[in-house]
């Protein structure tokens, strides 16, 4: 037969017709707390009185449905799964069955008789490992370099983009505002970051054809590795560009980025009168904004 046990409604009534019976509730009383009207409280408690707890049980408890499949339908229908399509999933199966053996059997019902007759496991969708990265050693050996779109203003300016270079070590951050997420954007706020803290190693950014971009085909016949306008200033440097493979690498700078749309924000807007009379309106060009101590720096430097 089906489940027997009571449900958690059921579970409720029952207690509260128990404090009925013990005298601690009027039958008023136990309405009220079981959201349900005086008459229907007295026919739960006739039924409690008469049979106890089992009593509240719905009468369909453990019973067939009318509409259920017959066991002898069952059978034949798992016999020709295991015969002819055994490899096939419940939903491909039910499709055959219907236009090859004229059985028609809904694809969630079949799902449920080949899962427990063994013929068929869930396929658990796992979510996609990600080992974690374990910082760098030293300050400037990593630094992550994005940009965040956000309206900074809170609708008195032009959206804008917050550049931010994150050392991936200590997390001592460094930012600017620009209109885009371009190349002199970029230039901008890694020349800030060289200006106060020298040369880094290598910058950990996206896939964005600012920083990295796929080879051309004459590139691709001569094995050249094709490089930005961004990148060769790299190289003059002795900068390397190393491009994550997913948002969640570059974990650091994405955090930067929510903590400062949640804070910056505010105070940008309360700071603007000053950059509208030094004509450093977001709307009106570049707004430069260097890194001030315990805003964006979230770490010191390391050695």
């Amino acid at each position: 037969m089906g489940r027997c046990e009571l449900s958690s409604k059921e579970l409720s009534r029952a207690e509260v017709m128990g404090q009925v019976k013990a005298g601690n509730l009027r039958l008023r009383e136990a309405g009220e707390l079981l959201e349900l009207s005086y008459r229907q409280a007295k026919r739960i408690w006739a039924r409690y009185r008469k049979g106890g707890a089992k009593a509240l049980q719905h009468g369909n408890r453990g019973r067939h449905s009318n509409r259920a499949y017959g066991e002898g339908f069952r059978r034949a229908v798992l016999e020709q799964v295991r015969s002819r399509y055994e490899d096939f999933g419940p939903t491909l199966a039910a499709e055959h069955l219907a236009s090859e053996e004229g059985i028609e059997v809904h694809a969630e019902t079949l799902r449920r008789w080949m899962r427990e007759a063994g013929l068929w496991r869930r396929a658990r969708r796992r979510q996609p490992y990600r080992q974690r990265r374990e910082r760098k050693a030293h300050f400037g050996e990593l630094v992550q370099l994005d940009g965040s779109f956000h309206d900074w203003l809170e609708e008195r300016g032009g959206r804008g983009c917050l550049m931010h270079m994150v050392d991936d070590a200590t997390s001592t951050v460094s930012c600017h505002f620009s209109r885009e997420e371009t190349i002199w954007a970029a230039v901008g706020v890694l020349r800030l970051w060289i200006e106060r803290y020298g040369v880094p190693r290598a910058l950990y950014t996206d896939w964005k054809n600012v920083y990295v971009r796929a080879a051309t085909e004459a590139e691709q016949c001569a094995g050249q590795v094709p490089v930005t306008q961004f990148g060769r200033m790299c190289q003059k440097l002795g900068i390397r560009i190393i491009a994550a493979s997913s948002p969640q690498a570059k974990g650091r700078v994405e955090r930067v980025h929510g903590t400062h749309q949640d804070r910056l924000g505010e105070e940008t807007t309360a700071g603007q009168d000053r950059w509208l009379r030094r004509g450093q309106s977001l709307s009106g060009g570049a707004l430069h904004r260097r890194a001030q101590p315990g805003l964006c720096t979230a770490g010191g430097v390391g050695s």
